[in-house]
C-alpha cells in the first residue's frame, strides 16, 4: 500500500469495519454444542479437529457411537469410550449463564468474528470466551511478550514499543503476567490503542490480582480472551497451552526480557511453528533476564530496536506499513518525551537545579548524585524529595532516581 487512496481503503476495511463487527456481542450459533464437545474427556483442539472432519459437524460427532469414534484417528476404543461418555456432563447453560453474568460472550472456530490468523494455526482454540470488542484491525496484531520478574528497563522498552506500534495502529497482544505483559498492556492504552490479553485462566478470575484495573481497561479498549471455562483458575499447567494464542493472534512476536526457563520463550517457539517472525530487544549481556532472549538471537531471531526494525522484519506487510508505522512512532515519541513542565519557570534552588540536571532516562543511584554534584547525604536526599513533590523526578525501587 504506497499510495494515499490505498491507505484510505486500508483504514475503511480494517478499522471502520472491523469496529461495526465488534459491536456484535452475541454468541455463535450453537455453541453450547461446541462447549459439549471440548469439555468431553480426552478432547482438545487437536481431537476437536480431527472429530470434526471425520463427521463433518459437531451435532454428528456429538450423536456418534463408541465404534464411530474409534474410527477416527488418534482416538481408539478407550479413549472412544471416555468421549462417549463425558460428552454430556457438561453443562453449558450453566456455563453460558456465568459467562453473560460476567459480560463475557463465547465464540466458536466457525464463526466470522473468530481471530482469522489465530483459525490459521495447527491446534486454534474451538471456542474462544471474550470480554471486550474484537475486530479486523486485530489482523494487524503484534505480540510482545518477556519475563514476569523484569528490570526497570525491559519494563520501559515493553512500554515503549507497544506505545509506538499501537500508536501506528497495530493491536498489541499479550498475555496479563506480571512484568512485561503488564508493561505492553499499560503502553498500548497509554497510546490508545487497542490491546488484547490472553489469559491462563477462565475470565470469571482475576489473576493477577493487582491487575484488576488493567483487566477492566483492556475489555473497554480491546479483549480479554481465553479459551478456559469462566471459573477455571490460574494453574501453571494452563499458561503454556496459553502462549500458542498470543503467538497465533499475531504477525510476530517480539521478545523482551527472557531467562534460561522463561514462558516468553515458548511463545517464541510456538510463534516459530506457526510461521510468524520472533524479533528480540537486545539487553545487558550478563544479565540472566536476557539468557534465553540472546540465545534466541544467535538461532536467527531479529534484532529489533526501533519500530523501523518491526517493520522489515514484517516482510512485505512491514514494507507497506513503514511510512505510516515511522511517523506515527516519531509523533507518539516527541509526546512521550514532550516535558511535563518548564523547568525554567519553576523556582527550583541552586542544588534542586544541580541535582536534576545530573538525572536523566536511566536510573541513577542517590550515592552517585552525591558525588557528582559534591553535596551531603542531607541535602541531596532533601532536594530528591522536593524534585519528587514537583512531579519532576520520581524514585525507583533500589534508592534508584530517574526525570520523569
Amino acid at each position: 500500500m504506497t499510495g494515499g487512496r490505498d491507505w484510505i481503503y486500508f483504514c475503511r476495511i480494517f478499522f471502520y469495519e472491523g469496529r461495526r463487527i465488534g459491536t456484535d456481542h452475541q454468541n455463535s450459533p450453537d455453541i453450547e454444542k461446541w462447549l459439549r464437545l471440548i469439555r468431553a474427556d480426552g478432547v482438545g483442539p487437536v481431537m476437536f479437529a480431527k472429530l470434526l472432519k471425520r463427521f463433518r459437524s459437531v451435532d454428528r460427532a456429538l450423536g456418534a457411537s463408541v465404534t464411530e469414534l474409534a474410527k477416527v484417528n488418534g482416538i481408539g476404543p478407550r479413549t472412544a469410550e471416555r468421549i462417549a461418555r463425558s460428552r454430556d456432563k457438561f453443562d453449558p447453560q450453566k456455563e453460558l449463564a456465568a459467562a453473560a453474568k460476567l459480560g463475557v460472550w463465547i465464540i466458536n472456530a466457525a464463526d466470522k468474528r473468530y481471530p482469522p490468523p489465530l483459525r490459521q494455526i495447527y491446534d486454534p482454540p474451538p471456542v474462544l470466551y471474550v470480554k471486550g470488542t474484537l475486530n479486523r484491525a486485530d489482523n494487524l496484531a503484534i505480540a510482545i511478550v518477556g519475563t514476569r520478574r523484569c528490570s526497570t528497563y525491559g519494563a520501559e522498552q515493553a512500554a515503549r514499543f507497544a506505545h509506538v506500534l499501537a500508536s501506528a495502529g497495530f493491536t498489541i497482544a499479550s498475555g496479563m503476567a506480571r512484568g512485561i505483559d503488564t508493561a505492553a498492556h499499560r503502553g498500548a492504552l497509554a497510546a490508545g490503542g487497542r490491546t488484547i490479553a490472553v489469559h491462563g485462566c477462565g475470565l470469571g478470575n482475576i489473576f493477577p490480582p493487582e491487575n484488576k484495573k488493567l483487566l477492566s481497561l483492556t475489555a473497554e479498549s480491546g479483549a480479554c480472551l481465553s479459551e478456559l471455562p469462566v471459573e477455571y483458575e490460574a494453574l501453571p499447567e494452563n499458561f503454556p497451552p496459553r502462549n500458542r494464542i498470543i503467538s497465533g493472534l499475531a504477525l510476530g512476536v517480539i521478545v523482551i526480557e527472557a531467562p534460561t526457563r522463561s514462558g516468553a520463550l515458548l511463545t517464541a517457539k510456538a510463534a516459530l511453528s506457526q510461521n510468524r517472525e520472533v524479533m528480540v530487544v537486545p539487553g545487558k549481556i550478563d544479565s540472566p533476564f536476557n539468557v534465553g532472549s540472546h540465545r534466541l538471537l544467535k538461532e536467527g531471531a531479529k534484532l529489533v530496536d526501533c519500530v523501523e526494525d518491526v517493520m522489515e522484519a514484517l516482510g512485505y506487510i512491514g514494507a507497506d506499513l513503514k511510512g505510516h508505522a515511522t511517523l506515527s512512532a516519531e509523533k507518539a515519541q516527541q509526546e512521550v518525551e514532550a516535558p511535563l513542565f518548564d523547568v525554567g519557570r519553576l523556582n527550583l534552588s541552586r542544588t534542586e537545579k544541580r541535582i536534576y540536571d545530573c538525572l536523566g532516562a536511566e536510573p541513577t543511584h542517590a550515592d552517585e548524585v552525591i558525588v557528582a554534584t559534591g553535596n551531603g547525604a542531607g541535602k541531596v536526599n532533601s532536594a530528591l524529595i522536593s524534585l519528587r513533590l514537583k512531579g519532576l523526578i520520581k524514585q525507583l525501587p533500589g534508592n534508584l532516581f530517574k526525570r520523569n
